[in-house]
């Protein structure tokens, strides 16, 4: 426990009050002695090649990296031969080891339960670069406790819930904005629609930063979720329509920064096997959030007014944000070893040499190339990759399908079955319902089939992992076709809402699917893949809340659905030649 709170900003804050005399770090701690692999290097008489009686093998890492991990599973999926190859400045070195494409998660695992002292490399440029101590290092997130790791994750899930809960819950306050401001259908659902788009424009500015190594996951973390906080005070009290559109906007964007880096976080505690089951609880978390909404703020809106469901949001917020502010450790192992390295030059007269790789490398950024990353480069590997053109393309098509629902159910349910608002709330549970089936399915899956056949095979090529989003994009029209022909009062209204069950069951599988694929695409560019990603959902997301109501009622809601079902089959064709022609498209990338 005491781990945690001193990686927390509670402890962060304990340390500054007390003069660093509570919740030190060993570093810091007047007995600790620096390891005997980096003293070797810090005395002069002693030779800059490693001693010829060390064993390479005990010299391996969690990662070829001495500042991140997750790279080496990417490294494996692509096949990379040479774990080692690294860049300090102009200048590029090879770490004495190299690892085969064939050894497994398995056997890595085996050997992070030894407690192996890890030699340090030394660049060309002379420095020695800070890494984990050993091979079971408490202070590598891959070594944490179970419990350690599960409560960061629930913390990310919680967080990722209670900002997309933060978008539809509005949907039912729609009605009575209307009244009060006397605007059109179409401009209450404004607030709904700039918040979506919101926090797809957010990743942009917050993935870039919460990489940078000396800025870490925390602070972004923390430091918008806070904004967030205070905005809804603001959202829930406001008095005009304006106000209000505005300070959606705002909610929105700054509660951003989990939706996008929440997989990032976990990869830093997580081996690239293993890692899908966090995600999945991430996309759980997602499913929730919009399809609980409804019966939150159903009832309170019909007792009270619509203001009601915007302070929910209030209270949703708070004790998450009291346990980022207490408890929620660093995972970041840039910024991790670029403070150990920090307290290593203190400790010994402020040696330059003791360098973290993360530190060298943040040499190099520039306010450009973080544009560039941050802004241009997502654009240009969609337009130039057709394989990541259609990955986006098809996620935004059924994420904007999926808040049609919003509008949808109300034109629906009240006129064939006579639901009142809180019972349409209780028609989202459907959501709720697929979301965990489809996760429980996909957990066998990963148990029963992908982790055996990686551990047994080695890790494939990233198309692999699209298998169970060939079965995802059949089942998406399937439930389109079913609640558009069904949800009609002489047939029970259970038909159609199994139809949304369906669908939530296939957006599941794809949507698991691609967040595994996309990184191991373009491992160096995952962040802005994730953010380009991100911000073409949330586009046609937003699009989706205003053009709903109008596609339904011109159309009415069979042929509005089926024409939505059309567009979606589409999406069958794309990711079974995505699968099949896997090696093709790859080499049509620009």
């Amino acid at each position: 426990m005491s781990d945690i709170i001193r990686e927390a900003p509670l402890g962060q804050m304990i340390r500054f009050i007390s003069g660093n005399r509570l919740f030190r770090y060993p570093e810091e701690i007047p007995v600790f002695e620096l390891p005997s692999q980096y003293a070797m290097y810090l005395d002069a008489s002693v030779k800059e090649t490693l001693p010829a009686d060390v064993s390479i093998e005990k010299a391996i890492t969690h990662s070829g990296s001495p500042d991140t991990q997750s790279s080496r599973g990417a490294d494996l999926e692509s096949g990379s031969d040479d774990l080692g190859m690294r860049r300090t400045k102009s200048r590029t070195y090879t770490a004495p080891y190299s690892l085969d494409r064939a050894r497994t998660e398995e056997q890595l695992a085996h050997e992070r339960t030894q407690s192996i002292p890890i030699i340090p490399l030394k660049t060309p440029d002379g420095f020695i670069l800070v890494n984990w101590y050993t091979t079971d290092d408490p202070a590598n997130p891959h070594s944490w406790s179970s419990g350690k790791r599960a409560f960061v994750t629930f913390l990310i899930c919680a967080y990722s819930w209670v900002v997309y809960t933060g978008s539809s819950i509005y949907a039912a306050s729609e009605t009575g904005v209307m009244e009060e401001f006397h605007v059109s259908a179409a401009s209450a659902a404004l607030p709904l629609a700039l918040y979506v788009l919101a926090y797809g424009l957010g990743p942009l500015l917050w993935a870039p930063l919460c990489e940078l190594p000396a800025i870490g996951r925390n602070p972004v973390y923390i430091a918008t979720f806070v904004v967030f906080f205070a905005l809804s005070f603001g959202t829930a009290a406001v008095g005009t329509f304006g106000g209000l559109v505005a300070l959606r906007f705002f909610q929105g964007f700054f509660g951003s920064p989990a939706l996008a880096n929440g997989g990032a976080t976990f990869s830093d505690m997580y081996s690239l096997l293993y890692v899908p089951y966090q995600l999945s609880w991430w996309v759980f978390a997602a499913w929730g959030g919009p399809a609980l909404d409804p019966l939150m703020a159903g009832f309170a809106v019909s007792a009270k007014d619509w203001h009601w469901s915007l302070w929910e949001i209030v209270w949703m917020t708070a004790p998450v944000l009291v346990l980022l502010l207490t408890l929620m450790p660093e995972t970041a192992a840039s910024n991790i070893l670029l403070r150990r390295a920090q307290r290593l030059r203190k400790l010994h007269d402020g040696d330059s040499r003791l360098r973290s790789q993360s530190e060298i490398d943040q040499e190099q950024l520039t306010a450009t190339s973080i544009l560039v990353n941050a802004l241009i480069k997502p654009v240009e590997i969609t337009l130039k990759d057709p394989a990541i053109l259609f990955v986006n393309t098809y996620t935004a098509l059924f994420y904007g399908i999926y808040y049609t629902f919003f509008e949808v159910f109300p034109l629906t349910f009240p006129s064939q079955y006579g639901f009142n608002l809180g019972e349409i709330g209780l028609a989202f549970l459907s959501c709720q319902i697929g979301a965990a089936i489809a996760m429980l399915t996909y957990f066998a899956y990963l148990h029963w089939y992908m982790i055996p056949d990686n551990l047994k095979n080695g890790l494939r090529a990233q198309e692999h992992r699209l298998v169970p989003a060939i079965l995802g994009s059949l089942l998406i029209p399937t439930r389109l076709f079913v609640y558009g022909w069904t949800a009609r009062e002489s047939i029970h209204w259970v038909v159609p809402l199994i139809g949304v069950v369906i669908f939530v069951i296939g957006t599941f599988f794809v949507l698991q699917s691609i967040f595994v694929y996309l990184p191991l695409s373009y491992p160096t560019y995952a962040a802005s893949l994730f953010a380009g990603n991100d911000l073409t959902r949330s586009s046609v997301a937003y699009g989706s809340v205003l053009f709903a109501r109008p596609l339904f009622i011109n159309l009415g809601v069979a042929q509005g659905v089926t024409l939505l079902a059309g567009l979606s089959v589409v999406g069958i064709f794309g990711t079974i030649a995505l699968y099949v022609y896997r090696a093709k498209l790859r080499s049509k990338s620009k």
